[in-house]
């Protein structure tokens, strides 16, 4: 079904009366801060099952602080919120939930961030697959390299900086590619367009750090988690050339979005079997469990929502 209520200055409204005004700040200026977080839908169970949700909120507040964006609510009231709109558009199915928070001031021409209101609003919508997570894509790496944290700061997912990764996506796909990755300015890995990278070479498992100015991302810390302490992997954070990758046994992508993506290839050249390989395959396994509440041992990770009976 579709969204039918959405959390909008202050109050649920019907979707279709979320509208802002077209001198908002945020339009002109990117300035905003947004998480995506997701619901996924257990059949058996008949249960929408909410991801880490409050972990998404500590990182949007974070974002806020950076921005000075002075929303008027605790990581726990903006849950509280969310469920509540879960339960108005009593969802069935798989679900991305979008917070943004934002410099609301109907005010241009206006570079000080102390000087503008603020506020805050939230949609929930049907949602499947980002990327085709069944098979293993095919990535590019983008000519375009990833903004500096001294530019504006990448750990957080911030509006106005996501124009870096459009404009890498879109040159990948436009080139017939599923994806880019990103390098720094130094030529060190990065992350994808939309996700954090992870690369397994003899059983080990090597992800950039986050001073090569990527997410601090919430599905990244969760399968660090699985491949641990469920696969008892052993997980080195350091730097990692480009070359590095052709060379891999396996890669795949995390996001919210885009689950656990394995990647086949990058720039034409296959990685390992060009296939999802054993180790991705176990942890998109894990995870999948996880994320839709099969998994007793992380069920913390997960927030039911009360949705009516049919």
């Amino acid at each position: 079904m579709n969204s039918s209520v959405a959390f909008f200055k202050g109050k649920f409204v019907p979707y279709e009366n979320a509208n802002l005004h077209i001198t908002t700040h945020a339009l002109h200026y990117g300035t905003s801060v947004f998480e995506g977080i997701r619901g996924n839908w257990n059949e058996d169970k008949k249960t929408l099952f909410v991801f880490r949700m409050k972990e998404h909120y500590d990182r949007l507040l974070e974002g806020c602080s950076m921005l000075m964006l002075d929303i008027p609510y605790t990581s726990e009231e903006l849950c509280k919120i969310t469920l509540e709109l879960i339960e108005k558009n009593n969802f069935k199915e798989d679900i991305y939930i979008r917070p943004l928070a934002y410099k609301s001031e109907e005010l241009v021409a206006n570079l000080k961030l102390q000087d503008l209101a603020s506020d805050f609003a939230l949609v929930a919508v049907p949602f499947g697959l980002y990327i085709d997570s069944n098979r293993a894509i095919n990535c590019c790496t983008s000519s375009w390299r990833r903004i500096e944290d001294t530019m504006i700061p990448t750990r957080c997912k911030i509006g106005g900086h996501y124009v870096n990764s459009i404009l890498a996506k879109t040159e990948a796909t436009l080139s017939g590619f599923d994806e880019a990755i990103f390098l720094t300015q130094d030529g060190y890995v990065s992350e994808g367009a939309g996700e954090n990278l992870f690369l397994i070479k003899n059983n080990t498992i090597i992800i950039p750090p986050v001073s090569a100015n990527n997410l601090s991302g919430i599905t990244r810390d969760s399968v660090i988690k699985l491949a641990t302490e469920e696969l008892n992997l052993t997980v080195i954070e350091q730097n990692i050339r480009r070359s590095e990758i052709y060379l891999a046994d396996e890669l795949f992508l995390t996001g919210t979005a885009a689950h656990v993506t394995a990647v086949g290839s990058l720039d034409n050249r296959k990685i390992g079997s060009g296939d999802v390989g054993p180790i991705t395959k176990s942890i998109q396994e894990l995870y999948f469990d996880c994320v839709t509440g099969n998994k007793s041992k992380y069920i913390n990770w997960c927030t039911a929502a009360n949705l009516k009976k049919v």
